[in-house]
């Protein structure tokens, strides 16, 4: 069965979503990006790669998702999305902040609790309440890079602001259709791929190799 979600969708049709399904491009350049500032900087770890991969599942979720809308490609687009916030929350907090597992552990059992409360109410902002949870997490992230004075000390926070843009653009979609046949969710899409990047600059300029050697030395 077809999921009709998003204004550009008016039909069944493989291409029925073509400005979405293309927009996810940016997700393909961002992991792109992220390998290329990895390899520059020789801290293209094992880890480091599984973010990138991650990044690129996304791309290939959320493209298969707007070309099919079927449950099964509903499910390829949210759980990489999951997973690399997981990923990035464990990987971040343990190479950049030094924290113990068990309280990354206890973080990402918090991020995860919270996201289930907030698809009792995903309703609300065309289902972007789902992502609310993930917003507080990188303001967090965020605060503490700048107060600790890392390298590119505001990036995160940068990530954190391009995010939020890009929760309003995903929002408004539905609500702007009688204006704008495509909606806006593409945009959605394009700010997500760069604050991505902007989150994996963030972890590539600020860890080293010493605890986890690079793939390419």
């Amino acid at each position: 069965m077809m999921i009709d979600l998003y204004c550009e969708r008016v039909g069944a049709g493989l291409w029925a979503e073509p400005v979405n399904t293309l927009s996810n491009i940016s997700f393909f350049l961002s992991g792109w990006a992220a390998w290329y500032l990895a390899h520059q900087r020789k801290v293209l770890s094992n880890t480091i790669f599984l973010l990138i991969s991650l990044l690129l599942a996304i791309g290939v979720g959320s493209s298969l998702f707007h070309a099919f809308a079927t449950s099964l490609t509903k499910l390829l687009d949210i759980i990489p999305i999951a997973l690399f916030q997981i990923a990035y929350l464990w990987i971040y907090s343990r190479r950049v902040i030094k924290l113990k597992n068990l309280v990354i552990v206890l973080l990402i059992v918090l991020l995860l609790s919270s996201i289930l409360v907030t698809f009792q109410f995903s309703q609300i902002a065309n289902g972007s309440i789902t992502y609310a949870p993930g917003i507080g997490i990188l303001l967090g992230l965020g605060l503490y890079h700048w107060q600790q004075i890392k390298k590119d000390r505001f990036l995160i926070l940068r990530a954190t602001g391009v995010f939020f843009l890009a929760l309003g653009f995903r929002s408004v979609d539905l609500a702007l259709c009688p204006y704008w046949a495509i909606g806006t969710h593409f945009l959605w899409h394009l700010l997500n791929g760069v604050m991505l990047y902007l989150l994996m600059r963030a972890l590539i300029e600020n860890c080293s190799n010493s605890e986890e050697p690079a793939l390419n030395q």
